[in-house]
């Protein structure tokens, strides 16, 4: 290493300080410099043992399993819902019968936010940026022909995840699936909504307490499902930096095993059913670099704290999705490029399921041309490009190495700076976070304002040229609204009072004594409560948050 330090000096002295250079420093997104040629540090044996290792093992920095995509690729799960349970059903069997190997659910606004379509406050939103799920019955609408036992769910829901998660449970009980059958995610990350979404219904305690209800419900009665999917995605699309989704996503996913853990929950059975969901945006390097470093980062955080006895419990799985926030209107076709190049990052980060961005997305809703077109790129990625083939293609990479090290080290001070507010749950509410995020937005947005940043049809390569192709984006039937409000209207009055009456009754008094609320929230939407209905008898209980 003597050798090779005397000559790397020799060379910067000789060769590389003569040449010019196109600024003074090269800098990720998260403002780490990059190196100019990275080189093997002096004790590089012991480093690869304790920071990179072999796939499979602890730090798990290359992966969390010994094979990774040579025994089996990455689910690719693509993302859609929109208008009624009908008309996604119909997306859903086109991305079946096109190749995708899971589902992703999408729902609207009124259904994230606890009202049915009835409501006042609904008007205008019913399955605009997602589907609208009333009842039961909707979501039975959802998943006709549909063999729940054959496909995983993944539903990006949060503070109705109760409501949805036994929704689908019904379903896979009326379908005669055995419920250690039953496979998917609920989102069920609560934190990340007071920070970067405001898809919040209820305070953030008795938010957390419906988070364990359904910890708990999980470890008992759906073995094989995830319950929380830990979101960096979101605070990322509200302008975090790579290191601050790092460290603000393992925050959480503390936060929610600090709170399993007070209900006497063991950390072996609640880590190992946990999963996260991160962003992938431009900076290539960087960030296949943040998620080794995520991964790294996390199996040191939970052995050293809980001294897991299953490995699994160290292993941080996650879903990637592709960057919507860089994704542009104009010259709409480079956003092929632009999820390309972030869903390859993703797999050379290790990526465990995938979804890639529809490339007029920027537009409007994807069309069916663009969300096939980004489940090829999938696939292109998968079969074509050779990527899949090697366990770890980028250990050995001094620069992406030292790039991890650095992200981790950064992400750590900002845990440190967490832990010292009292944890995640002070922090948030005292606004940490969100400031931090606020901060890097705000810088990012001058950078792209006084031209440090270019993207291409914003502030670079503008041109009145047509753009190739001939975009017709998918627009929501205006009509479908109504539809869906007579729908719930009829459904309302075909349901047996008393039974409703009752079963909501007992939800109530279930919240008023700490209890689970699981059961009862699934014998209320068998009964045919709406997701309306059960998120106000809740409210009665918990109040809702008012920032």
């Amino acid at each position: 290493m003597k050798l090779l330090k005397k000559k790397f000096d020799a060379w910067k002295a000789d060769r590389l300080s003569k040449m010019k250079t196109r600024k003074d420093q090269f800098l990720t997104d998260s403002g780490i410099e990059f190196q100019d040629l990275a080189i093997p540090a002096e004790d590089s044996e012991e480093r690869y043992i304790s920071n990179i290792g072999f796939p499979g093992e602890f730090p798990f920095t290359r992966g969390p399993h010994a094979s990774m995509y040579r025994g089996r690729l990455w689910t690719m799960r693509q993302y859609a819902g929109f208008g009624t349970a009908g008309e996604t059903n119909k997306r859903y069997k086109l991305l079946l019968e096109s190749g995708t190997t899971g589902l992703s659910v999408a729902f609207d606004l009124p259904t994230q936010m606890g009202r049915s379509s009835d409501h006042k406050r609904a008007k205008g939103e019913v399955g605009r940026v997602g589907v609208a799920i009333d009842s039961l019955q909707d979501m039975e609408t959802l998943f006709e022909g549909i063999p729940l036992a054959e496909v995983s769910t993944s539903m990006t829901i949060n503070s109705t995840a109760h409501i949805l998660l036994a929704m689908y449970v019904a379903v896979a009980k009326k379908q005669g699936v055995p419920m250690d059958k039953v496979r998917g995610t609920t989102q069920n990350d609560i934190l990340k909504e007071y920070i970067a979404r405001g898809t919040y219904i209820y305070p953030p305690k008795p938010s957390l307490k419906i988070t364990s209800d359904i910890f708990e419900y999980c470890k008992t009665d759906l073995p094989a499902w995830n319950s929380i999917s830990v979101s960096g995605y979101h605070m990322r699309e509200a302008g975090s930096t790579a290191v601050q989704e790092v460290a603000f996503t393992l925050g959480n996913g503390l936060a929610y095993i600090e709170a399993a853990l007070a209900r006497g929950l063991k950390i072996d059975d609640v880590a190992p059913r946990m999963a996260f969901f991160f962003n992938c945006h431009n900076n290539f390097l960087e960030e296949v670099a943040k998620f080794r470093a995520a991964r790294r980062l996390w199996a040191r955080l939970i052995q050293e704290r809980y001294s897991p006895k299953n490995e699994k419990s160290m292993k941080l799985r996650f879903h990637t999705q592709t960057a919507g926030s860089t994704l542009v209107a104009r010259q709409p076709l480079v956003n092929i490029a632009r999820t390309t190049s972030q869903a390859l990052a993703a797999v050379f980060g290790g990526t465990q399921s995938l979804h890639t961005n529809g490339y007029d997305e920027a537009l409007g809703l994807p069309s069916e041309l663009a969300a096939v077109t980004a489940l090829r790129t999938q696939q292109y990625l998968a079969h074509e490009s050779g990527v899949a083939g090697a366990v770890d293609p980028w250990a050995g990479s001094y620069l992406v190495e030292d790039l991890t090290d650095k992200i981790e080290a950064k992400a750590l001070s900002y845990l440190e700076i967490i832990e010292e507010k009292g944890g995640m749950v002070s922090a948030v509410e005292e606004g940490y976070p969100q400031a931090e995020i606020e901060e890097a937005a705000f810088t990012y947005q001058q950078a792209l304002e006084n031209g440090e940043k270019k993207v291409i049809g914003v502030n670079f390569a503008r041109n009145d040229v047509p753009d190739a192709g001939n975009f017709k984006p998918a627009v929501l039937d205006p009509s479908l609204e109504k539809t869906q409000i007579e729908a719930l209207k009829a459904f309302k009055a075909s349901r047996d009072a008393k039974k409703l009456s009752a079963a909501l009754v007992s939800l109530k008094t279930k919240a008023e004594n700490d209890s689970n609320l699981m059961p009862g929230v699934l014998s209320a939407v068998e009964v045919g409560a709406t997701v309306g209905e059960i998120s106000d008898c809740l409210r009665e209980v918990y109040g809702q948050y008012q920032p």
